[in-house]
């Protein structure tokens, strides 16, 4: 008898917690529009965060819901955006590409370290002893951090251990913005030619003494600029992109080639002036 009432008593006990389940699943149900897994599954899958999203799916929740435009995302292809713009009836947009750019083209065959540096091979473990040897203290340490966060190989070491940038395959993720201990790198829009390769704060001379290709602050760049296209500040020109700075006039007389403009097919190319640089091993000490 004891088990009989035991059975009836874990059978109406399991009846009530299905009563109770039943009934908190309709009162706490939220509907998910269907059209989100169809979207998501039209996008790249990358997870970037280039669209200013953490991932794919909360892009694709914020297309659903007119947030945002298919062209937002700019590492899918014009078909794909199209093909989403069609699916959900609304115009595609448009967004400009970004593109991961580097403030310094210090590279071993032109810029010189005052140590040598022993130990992990990593910027970030390096700049915590005494700045990573370096001459330039704001200068590239070369030992690779962006090439190994990317995901997308879009970054890879050249010949002189400086980072390049391959603006076919970046999508403007980030993660070399934030894994640089110079803060070296930012994301700009592909349109923006116009491009300092360096960040030292130095002036004159000195600044040659540890770099080949470093800005002088010689200003010459902004008194050739347009306007106040280019401004000095902090012995570094300032460039203001919202201005029109389709033009290569300010790269010309820069000694050093600091200044440069980014062409999607040439790609960097110097001003006349600037000084050519056929070292190809490394700069030693004392060399200039």
């Amino acid at each position: 008898m004891s088990i009989i009432i035991a059975i009836c008593a874990l059978g109406g006990l399991t009846l009530l917690l299905a009563i109770m389940l039943m009934l908190a699943n309709k009162r706490l149900y939220v509907y998910e529009d269907p059209r989100i897994d169809t979207v998501e599954d039209m996008l790249p899958h990358a997870n970037c965060g280039a669209c200013n999203f953490p991932g794919c799916r909360p892009f694709a929740e914020a297309l659903i819901s007119g947030q945002v435009l298919p062209g937002k995302c700019t590492v899918s292809t014009e078909d794909g955006r199209l093909a989403i713009a069609q699916f959900l009836g609304v115009d595609p947009g448009s967004e400009e590409k970004r593109v991961a750019r580097l403030a310094c083209a210090g590279g071993t065959n032109v810029a010189q370290n005052r140590a040598q540096y022993q130990g992990l091979a990593s910027c970030q473990a390096a700049s915590l002893v005494s700045g990573g040897g370096k001459g330039c203290f704001w200068g590239c340490l070369g030992h690779g951090d962006c090439e190994v966060v990317c995901d997308f190989d879009a970054i890879t070491m050249n010949s002189h251990s400086i980072p390049e940038v391959n603006p076919d395959k970046c999508t403007a993720c980030g993660d070399c913005v934030e894994v640089c201990p110079k803060d070296l790198f930012s994301l700009q829009p592909i349109s923006s030619h116009l491009w300092v390769a360096c960040k030292s704060l130095e002036a004159g001379e000195e600044v040659l003494e540890n770099c080949d290709v470093g800005c002088t602050a010689c200003g010459k760049c902004a008194m050739d600029a347009p306007g106040e296209l280019i401004t000095m500040v902090n012995n570094l020109p300032v460039i203001n992109y919202n201005l029109n700075h389709q033009m290569k006039d300010s790269i010309q007389r820069c000694p050093t080639g600091a200044i440069v403009w980014i062409d999607e097919k040439q790609g960097v190319i110097k001003g006349r002036e600037s000084k050519k640089i056929i070292r190809k091993g490394e700069r030693k000490l004392g060399q200039s």
